[in-house]
C-alpha cells in the first residue's frame, strides 16, 4: 500500500514553489525560474515513471509509451484520463486535458494596478503579467511529462498552451537524434508542431 497525499497539500505546495521561484529566487529573471520549476518537475515526473513502470514490461514503441503517459500515469497524477490525444505520426502529440486539475481555481483576469508607470519599469500590462504568471504554473507539470518519457526512454521536449482555461494542451515533440557520419558530433532537431 502506497503512502498519499492530500491533493490540496500538492496544490499548495506547486502554489508556493512557483511563488518562490518566481518572486524572491528570480524575481528579475523569470526565465530562469521557469528553467528550475521545470527541472523540479522533471526529478518528479523521472522518479514517479520509475515507481508506477516497476512491475511493468518495457514499452516496445513510442506510441506505448504516450498511451500509458495518458491513461494510467495521468490518472495516478489527476484522478482521470487524458481527455484527447493527437498526433502527426512525425514525433509530435498533443495531449488535451480539458479540466486540467492544477487550473481549474486560476484565472488570466488582470489585477487591477496603478497607472503610474514609475512602479513598474517593464511597462507590462496587467493582463501580461496575469498571463505570465499563470503559464509558470505549467512549466511543473510539463517537466514531470518530460522527465516521465525521459525514464522510459523517450527523449523530448515538452510545451504548454493555456489559450482555454481551464482546458491545458501539452505538446510533446521528440527529439531526433542524428549521427554525422565519422565523426563524434550530434546534431539535435526538434520535431515542430504543424500548424493547422
Amino acid at each position: 500500500m502506497g503512502k498519499e497525499v492530500a491533493e490540496s497539500c500538492v496544490e499548495s505546495v506547486m502554489m508556493e514553489m512557483v511563488s518562490a521561484y518566481c518572486n524572491r529566487f528570480y524575481a528579475a529573471k523569470p526565465e530562469l525560474a521557469a528553467r528550475r520549476i521545470e527541472a523540479i518537475g522533471y526529478q518528479v515526473g523521472h522518479q514517479l515513471s520509475e515507481r508506477y513502470t516497476m512491475e511493468r514490461p518495457r514499452f516496445s514503441d513510442h506510441l506505448e509509451a504516450i498511451k500509458f503517459i495518458c491513461k494510467d500515469f495521468w490518472s495516478e497524477l489527476f484522478k482521470k484520463q487524458i481527455d484527447n490525444l493527437k498526433t502527426n505520426h512525425r514525433g509530435t502529440f498533443v495531449l488535451q486535458d480539458n479540466r486540467f486539475r492544477w487550473l481549474t481555481r486560476m484565472s488570466i483576469d488582470p489585477v487591477p494596478v496603478d497607472t503610474d508607470s514609475s512602479q513598474d519599469p517593464s511597462g507590462a500590462t496587467p493582463e501580461n503579467k496575469a498571463e505570465q504568471a499563470t503559464s509558470m504554473h505549467l512549466y511543473f507539470p510539463c517537466g514531470i511529462i518530460r522527465g516521465a518519457l525521459s525514464n522510459l526512454g523517450i527523449p523530448c521536449a515538452v510545451s504548454a498552451d493555456m489559450s482555454n482555461l481551464p482546458a491545458c494542451e501539452l505538446i510533446v515533440s521528440k527529439l531526433t537524434i542524428l549521427f554525422v557520419s565519422g565523426k563524434n558530433l550530434v546534431d539535435i532537431f526538434f520535431t515542430l508542431r504543424e500548424q493547422d
